[in-house]
């Protein structure tokens, strides 16, 4: 069976298929947790300005003219234009909230009441709908209405301040981090609401989430170190303000490739330790390992220096001791465990012909997700949505998009 956008339906799987979606949001945070749940098998539609369109668009790197990220970020979504600042417009995006169960928004809080697409007013229409809400600073702080960025959440998070050396500036991570860990927790929030969807007097649910929270409850030991030691956790390079075991670092090997050894248990510490030829009896307990951290980082970093990666991997596999080259992205493609994981896809682009990317995260066994399309035209869907899923008449339909409305 094929819809009317050439999709088969064997195409919509996933443990989320036939769960209906609509995102008010533009950029990352927002619309990464609607691709996450597209992975699985929502049918998401995606709204968009009908002149700029999301900006995400013509961000990052192009070639041929097309723009690289937004083939990721926007795959397995439909994509339909509307102009939100109009009243039309605003009447179709609630049609849109009602025929969804879920929005997703990251517009400005002030924003969406004056369209009356806020959490009150769609809930009347629509009671059973689940609403995650992405923010800066929180809908119930004085600062709802300031616009939000992901490099902000992360330095509010207290990441930054413990990212980097001692002797160093805060560093943030190199992607867009504070986003990217809000959109994990809005998918995860927006599967925790729905379990609850079938119990008798559900009466939806709204997720109001800010860019700096997500990161926040992941550092768990921040707060309560700090309130129990009174000293503010600080940036300790790679060995990680507070470690769980006394080896973990980066180490530069005699062919100038960079290799990574950690250690979790007592145990994997011994490990090291023969390794480098010292008396595993001396490391026996965790103060012992703490005690002499030093001596191991040492010794680690002039036997990794003497030796090529593929020797120094291969004997510490032997011995059971933790480690890794560093990977980058050239590296990732041709390893075999990713190859084996099956964890980049390759697919057919309209404007780039076959593309990789990754693949669906994570695995079901009975119901996998599948990546199905990269990133939608501008207005791709607009027929498919407006007049298979709302229903339009032609004569609606044609004046909608007379008007600049679609």
């Amino acid at each position: 069976m094929t819809s009317e956008d050439g999709v088969t339906s064997e195409a919509r799987q996933g443990t989320f298929a036939g769960l209906k979606i609509v995102e008010f949001a533009h950029v990352i945070a927002g619309p990464l947790a609607g691709t996450l749940l597209a992975d699985q098998g929502a049918d998401v539609v995606h709204v968009e300005d009908p002149v700029h369109g999301d900006p995400s668009r013509r961000m990052g790197p192009t070639k041929d003219g097309a723009y690289l990220w937004w083939k990721v970020s926007a795959r397995n979504k439909r994509a339909v234009t509307l102009d939100l600042r109009s009243q039309a417009g605003q009447d179709i995006a609630r049609r849109l909230a009602q025929w969804a169960d879920v929005v997703i928004t990251n517009f400005r809080v002030g924003t969406l009441e004056k369209w009356g697409l806020d959490w009150e007013s769609l809930h009347e229409l629509n009671p059973r709908l689940v609403m995650l809400q992405v923010s800066g600073y929180g809908t119930t702080t004085s600062s709802r209405n300031v616009p939000g960025f992901g490099k902000v959440g992360e330095a509010m998070s207290g990441v930054v301040n413990i990212t980097g050396f001692p002797d160093g500036p805060p560093v943030h991570t190199g992607f867009s981090h504070a986003d990217a860990v809000t959109a994990l927790m809005g998918a995860f929030a927006i599967s925790a609401a729905l379990t609850k969807r079938n119990d008798p007097g559900f009466q939806g649910e709204w997720i109001d989430l800010a860019l700096f929270e997500s990161l926040f409850r992941l550092i768990e030991w921040q707060v309560i170190v700090y309130d129990q030691l009174g000293v503010p956790p600080q940036r300790a390079g790679n060995q990680l303000a507070v470690a769980p075991g006394a080896v973990i670092n980066t180490y530069l090997t005699a062919d100038e490739q960079w290799i990574t050894v950690t250690s979790g248990t007592p145990r994997s510490v011994q490990n090291v330790a023969i390794l480098l030829g010292l008396p595993a009896e001396k490391y026996a307990t965790v103060e012992d390992q703490l005690a002499r951290r030093q001596e191991l980082d040492e010794g680690l970093r002039s036997w990794i220096s003497q030796r090529p990666a593929a020797e120094c991997l291969a004997e510490m596999k032997t011995l059971e001791v933790v480690a890794s080259r560093i990977y980058s992205v050239a590296d990732i493609v041709e390893d075999l465990t990713y190859t084996e994981r099956e964890d980049i896809v390759t697919l057919d682009d309209p404007d780039l012909g076959p593309v990789r990317m990754q693949n669906v995260v994570p695995k079901f066994a009975f119901n996998p997700g599948k990546v199905w399309r990269t990133g939608p035209s501008l207005g791709q869907d607009n027929e498919h949505v407006y007049r298979g899923y709302l229903g339009l008449s032609d004569e609606e339909f044609r004046a909608l998009t007379e008007a600049g409305t679609i």
